[in-house]
């Protein structure tokens, strides 16, 4: 059973592959995950496997345990690149979701003003006003984007409830740039043996030509890189990737790549 439950509300500070020394902010239980998605590679296993019992930690705690950690910090290092919202699931899920970016942000210039606030989420909440504006308050509004294929992201990304991505490439749209795209590229198979391979051109260059739509300030490539609860998954190789995000800069955007 693949698992990674981070401690709720406050974890790390971590190393991120992408981000430098992060510091995460769990607004999810800390004894389970809650999530509009139910990713077939998600590092925190499948949501039926860790149905929580604890409560989401409210506003009021996730602000006291955020200053106390970033006071604890000041006094004796390290100094965060970024304060990042991530952990057990979907952290827009959160009823109080914008008014906890509000206090972090005020806590944030307080004490590390230097430091950039991160919200890694699958954009299934971005359509609700209140929480595209609050994304668009943060520095980094880290958002997924595997496919724009429909039958793909049933069958990996697997969401709960109506999705439609067309919605949601819309939604992307209305950030007017202030969005970076992420995507997981992976190849191998699921469960049943059907290949989830997204690799290929037919997925590359739908993918392609909606960036161009959605003109993100950045493009973050990357691939599996803990274990998964699916096991015939594979990862995409660094050859593959350096490939597709060559493709995106000829687009004239950036894009990062984690192997």
């Amino acid at each position: 059973m693949a698992t990674v439950i981070y401690p709720s509300p406050i974890f790390g500070p971590i190393h991120s592959r992408r981000l430098g020394v992060s510091l995460g902010i769990n607004l999810l239980p800390a004894d389970g995950k809650i999530c509009s998605f139910d990713c077939i590679y998600c590092e925190c296993g499948l949501n039926a496997w860790h149905r929580p019992h604890l409560k989401m930690p409210s506003r009021e705690q996730v602000r006291t345990a955020l200053e106390a950690r970033l006071q604890l910090m000041s006094a004796e290092g390290p100094q965060p690149d970024v304060l990042t919202f991530a952990g057990n699931g979907e952290p827009t899920l959160h009823p109080h979701f914008p008014e906890i970016i509000d206090d972090t942000i005020r806590l944030r210039d307080q004490y590390f003003p230097a430091a950039r606030i991160s919200v890694l989420s699958n954009a299934t909440q971005i359509l609700r006003p209140a929480v595209h504006a609050a994304l668009l308050s943060v520095d980094n509004n880290i958002l997924k984007l595997d496919t724009v294929n429909a039958s793909f992201i049933q069958q990996v990304d697997c969401p709960g409830g109506s999705y439609d991505v067309t919605a949601i490439v819309e939604g992307l749209k209305a950030f007017h740039g202030h969005v970076i795209i992420q995507t997981m590229f992976l190849c191998g198979t699921d469960e049943a043996g059907n290949d989830v391979n997204n690799t290929g051109d037919s997925f590359v260059e739908p993918w392609l030509s909606t960036l161009l739509t959605i003109v993100p300030e950045k493009v973050m490539i990357y691939t599996i890189d803990r274990e998964t609860p699916v096991r015939t998954l594979q990862k995409a190789s660094p050859e593959i990737l350096d490939g597709i995000a060559e493709r995106v800069r000829a687009l004239g955007l950036e894009c990062s790549v984690a192997y």
